[in-house]
């Protein structure tokens, strides 16, 4: 057997069994169209200042 081969039989077996207790997922169950604002009083570079300031405590708790 060469890699990534498998025994077809076995294959075919395994998904029989695994689909009786197999529940569908519905992965779009809690999708939501909208659209989302955020305002702020803070100006970009204040912003900046204190994502930088945020990085820079990240780093010190690495050391």
């Amino acid at each position: 057997m060469g890699f990534g081969s498998y025994d077809e039989s076995e294959q075919q077996q395994q998904t029989a069994d695994d689909d009786e207790d197999v529940e569908a997922v519905n992965v779009h169950e809690h999708d939501h169209d909208g659209q989302l604002s955020f305002e702020s009083d803070a100006s970009t570079d204040e912003l900046v200042s204190q994502l930088g300031s945020m990085k820079d405590d990240d780093e010190a708790d690495d050391e």
